[in-house]
C-alpha cells in the first residue's frame, strides 16, 4: 500500500475503533457520518478506493459504512 492509502485507512481504523463499544447499527453510522462530515472529497474517494479494493487491513465497521456512505 502507498503512504497515503496507509494513512487513510490507519485514519478509517481509529474512527472505528472509537465507535467499536457502540451496538453495530450506531457504530456504523457513527463512522459513515464522521466521515461524512469532516473528510474532503479526495479523502473520500480514497477511502471508497480501499474498500473497493478489498483491503483487509480495514475494520468491517468502515467498510460497512462506506458500502452506505453517499456520493
Amino acid at each position: 500500500m502507498s503512504g497515503s492509502a496507509d494513512k487513510i485507512t490507519r485514519m478509517a481504523n481509529q474512527i472505528a475503533t472509537f465507535f467499536a463499544s457502540y451496538p453495530q447499527e450506531e457504530a456504523v453510522a457513527g463512522v459513515r457520518k464522521h466521515i461524512k462530515d469532516f473528510w474532503e472529497p479526495r479523502m473520500k474517494d480514497q477511502i471508497r478506493a480501499q474498500v473497493a479494493a478489498k483491503n483487509a487491513e480495514l475494520s468491517p465497521l468502515v467498510v460497512e459504512a462506506v458500502e452506505t456512505l453517499p456520493r
